[in-house]
């Protein structure tokens, strides 16, 4: 039976080489049940997630997350990280970087839950040239 500590350090591995040629990989470290949220989805099973990586994977210049922290507690693990994110559509293609952290729950063997936190205005609708302008305004306006 595999330590969480080694169960993390295996997921932050795994998120550090991640790329369109080796979503197998995905398998190592997700139930085959997994439930999966981000901002935009909700994706149930570690088929549909594969599904998902290569939808998210298939448009990209370059995404890569760098982990800056993790924190595990019996069942649980928080992982803090920045993506940096390059897409033909954002941003003029130019690298966007996002901060975020993700909510790990795992058994014995694998993740069973994968949830992730992070500002989709700063990655998507700011990167937007018309609606982007009128978001960043916004937040600007909000803390002044």
């Amino acid at each position: 039976m595999m330590q969480a500590s080694e169960r993390i350090s295996n997921f932050i591995e795994t998120y550090q080489t991640l790329n369109k040629d080796n979503l197998h990989l995905l398998a190592e470290i997700y139930d085959s049940s997994v439930q999966f949220q981000d901002p935009l989805h909700k994706v149930d099973g570690i088929d549909n997630l594969h599904h998902y990586f290569e939808n998210l994977y298939a448009n990209v210049i370059h995404c890569h997350f760098d982990i800056h922290d993790a924190f595990c507690q019996d069942q649980q693990a928080a992982i803090y990280w920045t993506m940096h994110l390059q897409h033909p559509k954002l941003k003029s293609g130019q690298l966007i970087l996002v901060d975020g952290h993700s909510h790990l729950t795992f058994d014995e063997q694998k993740i069973t839950h994968h949830r992730d936190y992070f500002d989709i205005g700063s990655m998507l609708y700011e990167q937007l040239p018309v609606i982007g302008a009128g978001i960043k305004y916004i937040k600007q306006r909000a803390t002044s």
